[in-house]
C-alpha cells in the first residue's frame, strides 16, 4: 500500500487551520505522519496549498531532500492551492519533486491551460483531487440544493452553485451516454487526459468504491469520447 501525505498546515477546527512552512516545523510533521501512520516512510509527501513565498522558504526543500536521503521519504510532491498556479509547477524538479496534485474536473479545466503542459515537460506524476467537483458530477444533485454548515460546499455562493448545477444537467443530457453512471463517467473524463496519473474521489462505502473502479472499464472502453 502506498502511503501519501502532507504538510504545512496544522487543523484546529472545521475550517480553520494556520500554515507552518519552517523547516524545523515540517520535519515534525512528519515525524508526527509517519507516528500516525506506523510506518518508517511516506511514499509521496507533499508541499500542502501554501502560497508561493512559504514555497520558496530558505531551507525548506534542502532538508526535505535530506529526508528523502534518509529513507524516510520516497518521493516529494506539490499540491498546488490555485489550479493556474504554474510558478510552482514549473520549479518541481528544481526542487526535487516528482507529482502534482491540482483541482481537475470536467466542470473546472483550467490545469489544461499551463498546469498540464509543464508537468507533460517535467514528466511528473498528476493527482487530480476534486474529479467529482464535490459531487456535484455524481448528478446526485440539483438546482436549489442546500448544505449543512459543516459541509464545504456551504460555504460557495448560492447564485454560482445553481449555475453549475445547470451545467451539470446539461453535461448528464449531452455527453453521458445513457446507461453509463455520471460519477465513472467524471472520473473516466479525468484520467482520459494523458497529464493525469490517478484521480483522488472520495467514498464512505463499499458501493462507492465499486463505482470509482467501474471508470477504469470505461477508459479501457474508449470512453469518454476524447476531446
Amino acid at each position: 500500500m502506498d502511503r501519501g501525505t502532507k504538510f504545512g498546515h496544522h487543523f484546529h477546527g472545521p475550517f480553520q487551520r494556520t500554515d507552518e512552512f519552517k523547516p524545523e516545523d515540517v520535519v515534525r510533521q512528519l515525524e508526527a505522519s509517519l507516528r500516525a501512520l506506523k510506518t518508517d516512510y511516506v511514499d509521496l509527501y507533499q508541499f500542502h496549498s501554501g502560497p508561493d513565498a512559504s514555497f520558496d522558504t530558505d531551507g525548506l526543500w534542502e532538508l526535505l531532500g535530506r529526508q528523502v536521503e534518509a529513507g524516510k521519504i520516497r518521493h516529494l510532491g506539490i499540491s498546488i492551492g490555485s489550479n493556474r498556479n504554474v510558478y510552482q509547477t514549473a520549479k518541481a524538479t528544481e526542487v526535487g519533486a516528482k507529482a502534482i496534485q491540482v483541482v481537475y474536473n470536467r466542470l473546472d479545466r483550467a490545469p489544461e491551460e499551463e498546469v498540464f503542459p509543464s508537468c507533460l515537460e517535467q514528466e511528473l506524476g498528476v493527482l487530480a483531487r476534486v474529479p467529482l467537483a464535490s459531487g456535484f458530477l455524481s448528478g446526485k444533485y440539483r438546482p436549489g440544493a442546500s448544505f449543512g454548515a459543516d459541509d464545504v460546499r456551504s460555504r460557495r455562493d448560492a447564485a454560482e452553485q445553481d449555475k453549475l448545477l445547470r451545467e451539470v444537467e446539461r453535461i448528464r443530457a449531452e455527453e453521458v451516454p445513457e446507461g453509463v453512471d455520471m460519477a465513472a463517467w467524471a472520473l473516466a473524463w479525468c484520467l482520459k487526459h494523458p497529464a493525469v496519473t490517478c484521480v483522488i474521489p472520495g467514498c464512505k462505502d463499499v458501493a462507492q468504491v465499486e463505482a470509482n473502479a467501474a471508470a477504469v472499464r470505461l477508459v479501457e472502453a474508449g470512453h469518454p469520447q476524447d476531446r
